[in-house]
Order: C-alpha cells, then sequence, then structure tokens
C-alpha cells in the first residue's frame, strides 16, 4: 500500500476492559489487513476502562478514542466519528476474522451493490450441544434474512451517516436494528445488505463460561417476548456484567 493514499478501510473496535484479547486481537487485524490492496487503519473505542486496554492499543500502532458512557453503542460511533475510511469495520475485541472476511468484504463494498453486511460466526471452545444448535440456528437465520451479528460488520461511511450510526437506544441488539435501517436505506438507494455464509469469522464463546445455560434461555427469551428491555442497561446485563474473575478479562 501507498503511503500517500487515503485511508479506504477504518476498523474500529469497541472494547470495555479487554487487557486480556486486545493485543491478539490487533496482531491479528495488523496481520489480514497487510493483506488488502487498500490502506487502512485501526480504531480502539476505549469504553471507560478501568485496565490498561487503551495503553497496550496505542502501543501496539492503534488509534484509541475515549467513550466515558459504557454504551456498546455510543462506543461503535465514537470510534465511527474518527474513522477516516470510506469503509467502516466494526470487530468486537475478541472476534478474530480472517483476511478472506476483509477482502470478500471490501470486494463487495468496492461494486457498488452492497451497503453493508456482516459474517456467518462461530465461537471458539465451544463443546455444549445445545449451544451448538443456537448458533447453527441463528447463521441460518443470519445469512437468510440478512442480519449480522455485531462481532463482524461492514458498511460504507455514507450508508453509515445516511441512517444516524448505530441507536443509543439500544443498550445491546443494536447490531440487529442497524441492519434493518441500512436494509432500508440501501432498497431506495439500489443497493443490498449482504451477510457473507463462510468461511465463518471466530469470536469468543466466553459467555457460555460466564453464564449458566438458563441464564442464557431466559436472555432470548426475555428478548423474544420483550424487546423493549434491550433499552434498558440495567436490563441488558447479559452484556454487561461479568464474573469477578473476568473483570478485567474482555469484551462486550
Amino acid at each position: 500500500m501507498r503511503s500517500d493514499q487515503p485511508i479506504a478501510v477504518s476498523v474500529i473496535i469497541p472494547a470495555w476492559n479487554e487487557a486480556q484479547f486486545i493485543a491478539k486481537t490487533l496482531q491479528n487485524l495488523q496481520q489480514v489487513l497487510a493483506e488488502l490492496d487498500v490502506n487502512s487503519e485501526i480504531i480502539v473505542a476505549d469504553n471507560d476502562s478501568t485496565d490498561e486496554t487503551a495503553a497496550i492499543a496505542t502501543g501496539m500502532g492503534a488509534r484509541v478514542v475515549h467513550e466515558s458512557e459504557r454504551h456498546i453503542a455510543r462506543a461503535r460511533n465514537t470510534g465511527a466519528g474518527i474513522a477516516r475510511g470510506q469503509m467502516l469495520f466494526f470487530v468486537d475485541a475478541d472476534t478474530w476474522p480472517a483476511a478472506e472476511h476483509f477482502q470478500k468484504a471490501v470486494a463487495l463494498l468496492q461494486s457498488g451493490e452492497i451497503c453493508g453486511g456482516g459474517a456467518a460466526i462461530e465461537f471458539d471452545g465451544l463443546n455444549r450441544g445445545p449451544h451448538r444448535v443456537g448458533v447453527s440456528m441463528w447463521n441460518r437465520i443470519s445469512v437468510r434474512f440478512n442480519v449480522a451479528a455485531g462481532c463482524f460488520f461492514f458498511c460504507t461511511r455514507e450508508a453509515f451517516d445516511a441512517v444516524g450510526g448505530f441507536s443509543a437506544k439500544h443498550y445491546a441488539g443494536e447490531e440487529v436494528y442497524f441492519s434493518h435501517s441500512l436494509k432500508r436505506w440501501g432498497k431506495k438507494h439500489g443497493k443490498r445488505f449482504q451477510v457473507i455464509p463462510s468461511p465463518l469469522v471466530q469470536t469468543s464463546g466466553r459467555k457460555v463460561e460466564w453464564f449458566k445455560p438458563w441464564e442464557h434461555f431466559i436472555v432470548i427469551l426475555m428478548v423474544m417476548l420483550f424487546p423493549f428491555v434491550l433499552r434498558s442497561r440495567r436490563l441488558s446485563w447479559f452484556w454487561y456484567k461479568r464474573p469477578q474473575s473476568a473483570q478485567s478479562s474482555t469484551p462486550e
């Protein structure tokens, strides 16, 4: 890549107390972005961490911006606010996409036919049968109805600005609402929203370790029956609460 060329791809990582994972995530991104034919940058949106997340990210060459309110959508939007690229990628701090994911996504966005999208996912260390079934069901829904998982999400700068970014009304599930917003905008402008079916993006399965199966079930049932709970951070505890042993170890 030529240093005199403008930034084309901006990767935004929302992060709260991610000292355990952020170095691995940044190293992976630096390696895969080096294989792209466009200039890129990595932005870590530090969501008021109390550990070394920001210091580690800065030391590894990422641009770091601070978002004081513990709110995943606001962190994503704050990161996008300083991004210089015309293609925006949102990658969670415990997610490790491959070069192929970026290559496919960049090709889709550069085609002019796609305004945004995501990818089917897999969890590392996921050994329980019910959880594997759940992920498989999600991937089927995600690809069939083009609803992206929040751990890997991409869109054009134009589309992001047009829909106003991620909804700050929601403390969780913001990627679902953002997917719908982009699809509506894209339909009006002759563009599509597309989820890449393969390869699968690997992300951490740590919530399986943190929470019991019945807690997962209750959260899924609650969101399905009462989606308005996602407008409350207290009721969105599943995305903001960590066991004491994991307080300074990983992301939203």
